[in-house]
């Protein structure tokens, strides 16, 4: 191969894999401008961190060039002096976010576990590079850690932690390993950075009606401080929708939290179309955030549901674990009941009419969307994107290490029966839900044919309406504007057409229609 010329060969298999992945480190020299390489292998470098001193780098890294591959990350140390680097983990853990103590003798990482890949929250760990000696010290935290940072007398590490549908910021005393909560808010608090003595710090706010804006608190007392207002008009014009936080009970004793929008004006007693929204993932979640679909949902009149079914991140370890072979029957199984329970909970209590009722989802959404629609013929209509519906097809395709490791187990030949047996284009001839599928064509997670294959499939069954949008350029998640309008348009058109009987056609700006007029005038 030449640089300029096409590949004609596949080493190692796609999988999804992507070209010129593998990194350098150099340093750079503000003083003299010069630039010297510091390492030059093939590893496939995450992240990195410099210690106090600049004399050595933390850094993550695997040696494959394969996304299936992500588990082999480990932490690996170099010495800026001498180039050379040292490996200081060795398991089948992935481990991220290095980060140096202050006094450069210790430092702390994230990882699921110290030994196997499990589908677990992250926690922390601490480990001196000199013995390679570690230990966990967020052992008693349950949820979501993101966002390391040190006091400057090493005693203690802020993190941002996700507890159910709310994030705030916690704080963890190394020495006892105690954490204590320093917010206690309803919403999304993300903090970005501190001042150089950590006490005050800068962060993103946002919950169900508040766009996110930046704020300014101190430590010892929460007090923000508004530093930006982007989206006025978001909050002074535009009839918000209203969320509460239901729970119920689904099978195998499992507790499910979901978030339930209404429209504004809504009276209670008064029965809605619902949207079934169905999060990515699978260890996606929905929180207390800011999320436009929610309100124009709301504002064409419809309730939205949005579980967060059990393989959920932010909530326990044994929820979290709770749609994997080691712990149930995989997806498609108890997550789909959850998601039937929630339903039936917000019809029980009169929010919904069950004769209406669409739903949604992306990825893991389109998925699981996909299973329901084969299981089920209670929703009138069902948008699914970027999903999976023959998991023996995609194995060599696409991005999907949790399904041979957790949510179905083995591969396809030594495992078929379970591979058939829960994927949605198995039960496809059960479809009568009217169903519009999405797809980006250069999408290398959940590869582009297998909404082909499903479309098909429905098509040659006929016993439902169905829709294939294929959209050239885009990736997993659709980048271009004018493409992300055509899919919620398109998406809002069937959900009206199907759950309600209305010939929708979106509103124009007036100065769009003007520049139509025009158009036709010339």
């Amino acid at each position: 191969y030449k640089a300029g010329e096409d590949v004609i060969f596949v080493d190692e298999g796609p999988n999804g894999q992507r070209e010129g992945r593998w990194k350098q480190i150099w340093v750079f020299d503000l003083k003299t401008k010069k630039e010297t390489l510091l390492l030059d292998k093939e590893l496939i470098i995450n992240e990195l961190d410099i210690s106090p001193d600049g004399k050595q780098v933390l850094f993550t890294a695997r040696e494959t060039n394969r996304r299936n591959d992500g588990y082999k990350n480990e932490i690996y140390l170099l010495d800026v002096t001498t180039k050379k680097i040292t490996r200081l983990t060795q398991n089948k853990a992935p481990e991220s976010s290095p980060l140096w103590a202050p006094n450069g003798q210790v430092f702390v990482y994230l990882a699921a576990d110290d030994k196997e890949w499990l589908n677990r929250n992250s926690k922390i760990w601490l480990m001196d590079p000199k013995t390679r000696q570690y230990e966990l010290l967020s052992a008693n935290f349950e949820g979501s850690i993101r966002g390391l940072f040190w006091t400057p007398d090493s005693q203690y590490i802020y993190f941002n932690g996700q507890q159910g549908v709310n994030t705030n910021l916690f704080r963890l005393h190394v020495p006892s390993k105690k954490i204590e909560k320093i917010t206690d808010i309803q919403g999304t608090l993300r903090v970005t950075s501190f001042s150089r003595d950590r006490s005050r710090y800068v962060y993103i706010f946002s919950d169900y009606d508040t766009p996110p804006d930046v704020y300014t608190s101190t430590v010892s007392a929460f007090k923000p401080i508004r530093l930006t207002r982007l989206n006025p008009w978001v909050e002074e014009e535009i009839e918000l929708a209203t969320m509460k936080l239901i729970r119920w009970k689904s099978v195998k004793d499992f507790e499910i939290e979901g978030l339930l929008h209404l429209p504004a004006n809504y009276k209670k007693g008064t029965r809605l179309p619902l949207i079934l929204h169905i999060h990515g993932g699978p260890a996606g979640c929905f929180t207390n955030s800011f999320r436009a679909s929610y309100h124009i949902w709301a504002g064409l009149g419809y309730a939205s549901l949005s579980p967060n079914v059990r393989g959920s991140s932010g909530y326990t370890d044994h929820l979290r674990e709770g749609n994997t072979v080691q712990q149930g029957d995989g997806i498609g199984k108890g997550d789909y009941w959850d998601l039937m329970y929630g339903v039936d909970k917000v019809i029980a209590e009169g929010y919904v009419d069950p004769n209406q009722l669409g739903l949604r989802g992306w990825s893991y959404g389109g998925i699981l969307g996909g299973w329901t629609i084969t299981q089920t013929n209670r929703f009138k209509a069902a948008s699914i994107g970027a999903g999976v519906y023959d998991w023996s097809s995609e194995y060599g395709m696409g991005f999907n290490h949790d399904v041979r490791l957790w949510h179905i187990g083995g591969t396809p030949w030594d495992n078929p029966q379970a591979y058939r047996a829960q994927s949605a284009y198995t039960y496809v001839k059960n479809v009568t839900t009217p169903t519009l599928l999405i797809h980006g064509m250069k999408d290398t997670t959940d590869t582009e044919g297998q909404s082909l294959l499903f479309f098909t499939a429905l098509k040659d069954i006929g016993k439902a309406p169905c829709r294939y949008l294929r959209v050239p350029r885009e990736p997993h998640g659709f980048r271009e504007p004018r493409h992300q309008r055509i899919r919620d348009i398109e998406e809002i058109k069937w959900m009206q057409k199907y759950v309600r009987g209305i010939d929708w056609t979106p509103w124009e700006r007036k100065e769009d229609k003007k520049k139509e007029e025009d158009q036709e005038k010339k």
